[in-house]
């Protein structure tokens, strides 16, 4: 359970108690709350106004008590509060169970709970599983950089984690990405797509560029044999197999594509219904089955078109690049251009890891450009992942 409550200075919806003075706020409350605090702190009956003398007699102890003479500490201002370092690549596959152990081991770090407080290792472990799509992470870094608990300010990044917390479901989450409104600015490496890794590890690893291969030199052309297909998923009912094989050219889509993603989405059931009113074989919602004409969705060869033809303009859209077509089948294609990339969401993250496992992490898919013109953001996508 979350150690924070639903309401904060920035949600109103709670109840309105008294806020206490607070040491750490900006501006000019901070030389007026000082003597407050340090007072309460050395546990004084009755705090001093900062802005008047003592009423009390000399040698009373009732009335106010003067903190005049009390020396007081220098404050720490927002500024100079400590910036969380960027998230370390993965360097492999990261399970669910790795993602829930940094979360709960940032919430010991944040609140001294059987280790020694360390509010900015919280945060970095925080981001590390927010960039996994974790919604109480995301959720839980959000607050600290709205309240500057222990690190430095930063609500431009807050307003983004609030979002996507509030995407996957979390209630506190909506009420503070509904206050903040619309996150502005790029998304923070916080929500950075793990797959990015890969590539980028890939490239800082590859070997410096040297001569080519002999006949490459004299000018012909070197042949590389194109990969094997990916396996048939081993429970792939045969008849669906063959339709899929059958039809799947004509949409210009790979089977092993198309199997790959009936797998992930229903499992080869043709009655599959989610919660989110997503049936059939290729989890049609209602409002995709009508944009591709499908006018039963529960029919499977309605359903296998219908999902082919998704998929068939989504790779037109992104110009080929599978992974942003499968993420955006998965959560839409305005919340991949929103994020730049795979949306950070445990789910979509998951899916798309998964059909990318299941087909050999093959990239790259041919695309027909005349089912669609490509996103106005598929080639800044691409030259971001490029430079990250």
């Amino acid at each position: 359970m979350s150690h924070r409550p639903s309401s904060s200075p920035l949600n109103p919806s709670g109840p309105k108690a008294p806020p206490a003075p607070s040491c750490r706020r900006p501006g000019s409350w901070l030389a007026r709350c000082s003597a407050w605090c340090l007072a309460a702190g050395l546990g004084l009956a009755q705090a001093a106004s900062p802005a008047g003398p003592s009423t009390g007699a000399p040698g009373s102890t009732t009335g106010w008590v003067s903190a005049a003479n009390i020396p007081v500490a220098p404050l720490p201002s927002l500024d100079t509060l400590p910036r969380p370092a960027q998230p370390p690549l993965e360097r492999g596959p990261i399970v669910p169970v790795q993602v829930e152990r940094w979360r709960e081991e940032a919430k010991a770090l944040e609140y001294g709970d059987g280790l020694p407080r360390d509010p900015v290792r919280a945060a970095e472990l925080y981001c590390r599983a927010s960039r996994h799509g974790d919604a109480e992470a995301q959720y839980n870094l959000a607050w600290m950089l709205t309240n500057a608990r222990g690190i430095e300010r930063n609500d431009a990044q807050a307003a983004h984690l609030f979002a996507a917390a509030a995407e996957q479901g979390h209630p506190q989450a909506r009420n503070m990405a509904e206050r903040l409104g619309t996150p502005v600015g790029e998304p923070p490496a916080c929500l950075r797509p793990p797959a990015e890794d890969a590539a980028l590890l890939a490239r800082q690893q590859a070997p410096s560029s040297g001569p080519g291969p002999v006949a490459a030199q004299k000018g012909r052309p070197v042949a590389h044999a194109a990969p094997p297909p990916p396996p048939i998923p081993s429970n792939a009912p045969p008849q669906i197999v063959q339709f899929v094989q059958l039809v799947a050219p004509d949409y210009r889509l790979e089977p092993w594509l198309v199997l790959a993603v009936i797998a992930a989405e229903s499992n080869f059931d043709p009655g599959a219904v989610s919660p989110k009113r997503a049936v059939g074989l290729m989890q049609l919602i209602p409002e995709t089955a009508a944009r591709f004409g499908v006018r039963n969705p529960q029919d499977p060869v309605q359903n296998l078109r219908g999902g082919m033809a998704y998929l068939r303009w989504l790779l037109a859209y992104f110009e080929g690049d599978v992974a942003l077509a499968l993420a955006a089948y998965n959560a839409g294609e305005g919340a991949v251009e929103r994020y730049r990339g795979v949306p950070p969401y445990a789910e979509t993250r998951n899916y798309v890891r998964k059909i990318l496992g299941m087909t050999g992490h093959r990239l790259s898919h041919p695309f027909d450009p005349s089912v669609t013109g490509p996103s106005r953001l598929a080639s800044l996508i691409r030259e971001q992942m490029k430079t990250r």
